[in-house]
Order: C-alpha cells, then sequence, then structure tokens
C-alpha cells in the first residue's frame, strides 16, 4: 500500500504511523547487563538491538559522569523537571532560550508569502511550513540556558523584522514574545511541561501560538507536536518530534494537520512529514509532504486525498546551508541571533 494507490491516504498515515511507532520501538535495548542499573534503555536512530550496549558507552559524557547523573537523576523518573533540577554547565549551549524563540523568524518570509497570497489554501501551506522550518534548528542536542525572571532578548534587522521576547516567569518557566513587520504579528506564550523517562525525556508544549496576517486579518493558531530527547546520559543523544501539528485559521476554519513521523529501526521515518490543507468542511484540498531538515513540498489533490491529475509536486521550502562540525550545531542564523549584527 502507498500514498499513491490509496482510496484515503490520510488513514494511510495513520496506520503507518502506529506501524512505526510498534516498530521502533524494536531498537530499544535495555543495557542492564552492562551497566549494571535498571530501567536504562538506549536508543541508537542508525541501528537495532544488538548495538544498544555499545551504543550506551557513547556520547559526550566519561563513565563516572554517567553512572554519578544516573543516580542523581533517578529520583525523579516519571516527573515533570522543569523546574526541578539544576543541570551541569557541560549540556548548554551559549544562547538563552528567549534566543532559540527567535529562531523561529529565520523562514520568516514563508509568513510574508501566506499574507500576500490571494489562494487560502496556499496561504495555510505557507504558514504552516514556517511553523515546521524551524525544528531543523530545535534538533540540536545542546539545552539553552534558562533566562533570569524579567530577563529580554531583542532583535532587529531581519527581513524588516523586530522580534521581542521576556522571561515572565521562573518557577515554571514561562517565555512571552511578540514580532512584527508590514505582512504579519507574532505572538508567543512559551511553557512546556516534561517528563523524564530515565535515560530519555518527553517535552509537551502548553504554550500558545498566533500569527495574524494583516492584509485580510485573518488570525492562525498553531499546536506543535510532542519532543523528545533520547539518550540523555547514556549514548549520544539525539532529539525526534512525532506526531500532529495543527495550524487552524481561526477567521476561515481552514486548517493545516501534518503528521510527524516517529523514528523507526534504522532511522526508517525520522524527518518525514506528511498531510494536508483542509477547507472548512474538513476536505482535503492540497497535500503537504517532505522532511523537516531537508525541504518541504506540495500539491493539489482530490476530496479523497489523491493528486490532481496534471499537477505535480512543487517544493515550498529548503533548509539553509549549515556550517560544517559546529560544537554546537548552530546554523548561519544562530550565529546571527547569537551576535550583535541583530542588536538594536
Amino acid at each position: 500500500m502507498s500514498p499513491n494507490d490509496s482510496k484515503n491516504r490520510a488513514g494511510f498515515l495513520n496506520s503507518l504511523a502506529s506501524s512505526i511507532t510498534n516498530f521502533g520501538s524494536v531498537m530499544t535495548k535495555s543495557v542492564n547487563g552492562l551497566m549494571g542499573y535498571e530501567g536504562i534503555e538506549v536508543i541508537n536512530p542508525d541501528g537495532s538491538t544488538e548495538d544498544a550496549e555499545e551504543e550506551a558507552g557513547r556520547g559526550r559524557w566519561k563513565q563516572e559522569e554517567r553512572d554519578g547523573y544516573w543516580k542523581m537523576m533517578q529520583k525523579y523518573i516519571g516527573s515533570d523537571i522543569t523546574s526541578m533540577v539544576t543541570l551541569p554547565v557541560i549540556i548548554f549551549e551559549p544562547m538563552t532560550t528567549l534566543q532559540k524563540m527567535a529562531e523561529l523568524m529565520e523562514y520568516s518570509h514563508l509568513l510574508d508569502m501566506a499574507d500576500k497570497t490571494q489562494d487560502p489554501y496556499m496561504r495555510m501551506v505557507y504558514a504552516s511550513t514556517w511553523a515546521i522550518s524551524v525544528y531543523y534548528a530545535y534538533q540540536r542536542t545542546w539545552k539553552p540556558f534558562n533566562p533570569i525572571l524579567g530577563e529580554t532578548y531583542e532583535m532587529t534587522n531581519h527581513n524588516g523584522i523586530n522580534f521581542i521576547a521576556e522571561q515572565v516567569s521562573h518557577h515554571p518557566p514561562m517565555s512571552a514574545a511578540h514580532a512584527e513587520n508590514e505582512h504579519f504579528s507574532y505572538d508567543c506564550t512559551s511553557k512546556l511541561k516534561s517528563k523524564l523517562l530515565g535515560n530519555s525525556i518527553d517535552f509537551y508544549p502548553v504554550g500558545r501560538t498566533r500569527v495574524t496576517l494583516k492584509r485580510d486579518g485573518v488570525v492562525l493558531d498553531l499546536v506543535p507536536p510532542p519532543t523528545k530527547a533520547h539518550n540523555l546520559i547514556f549514548g549520544r543523544t539525539w532529539v525526534d518530534s512525532s506526531g500532529e501539528m495543527i495550524m487552524t485559521n481561526l477567521t476561515t476554519g481552514d486548517k493545516a494537520v501534518l503528521y510527524f513521523q516517529p523514528c523507526g529501526w534504522f532511522g526508517s521515518g525520522r524527518y518525514e512529514v506528511d498531510g494536508y490543507v483542509y477547507n472548512s468542511a474538513e476536505e482535503p484540498k492540497i497535500l503537504v509532504t517532505g522532511k523537516w531538515n531537508e525541504s518541504l513540498s506540495y500539491q493539489a489533490c482530490d476530496t479523497e486525498g489523491e493528486p490532481l491529475t496534471g499537477t505535480e509536486l512543487k517544493e515550498v521550502w529548503k533548509v539553509a546551508e549549515a556550517p560544517e562540525k559546529d560544537k554546537y550545531q548552530y546554523t548561519h542564523f544562530a550565529h546571527k541571533i547569537n551576535s550583535f549584527d541583530t542588536a538594536p
């Protein structure tokens, strides 16, 4: 079965996602025999169960550090550790959460295009692609620093945008941000809930993101998928997002529902995104497909979700080139916002 011959591509994607989730669990292996600890699971996205024990010895930690941090973190398993744990500085990148929020503005030209287009469905293609474009930066395995209460970050000199963010709560950590140019305004309240699972942690976004496109005054609401960081202590840390991203046009009722596929055995499905733009009657109008670390494309479809005859996939976004062997996996834009070049 493939998306091209399926009568219901959305149903196909849901069943595929379920299969990949089950399949992905195959590559998880307890390494109790090697480490002597209960509850340790290491996932190698490029391998299988056979190399989980070898993978456990890799990563940025020394053996004695791994043992020490595991003993410290054990008691927090199952808890939301967003405000509970003091973490070692070795895991941090030289950037705060407020600055990392600004990375969503790298491909802001997509929101400009969403505002300019008269096609209501292409508006959702551009806007939802903008929301996905930041995930290339979000896969970094270094943690940004928590800002102090009342700390602000301001960015100017990027596509005519003024961006400002402030830390509005310390426990629990919460940030608020606003950005604006001639085509759109952006408002975000950033708050995360977390659940420590031992050698991994789940992050659930519970904040709110809204974009107003100025030409027609439409308001877009974004609900992002959860994110998981694997191999926090044992093995090489890596980040994946899986589940639905939903962007809704609160003015018209149109919406984009895009599914982030979870990583399976030997990396199958990792980075892949598939879904549709629907009209207010929940009929698919445009399919969107691609990889959030490479590019996204779109194609007009019929009410069954099948590509329309005579149409073809068109690329809407491609990730910009990134510096090679950068210590913190920074993009060029991350370096830009971490300098005085964009300061007011």
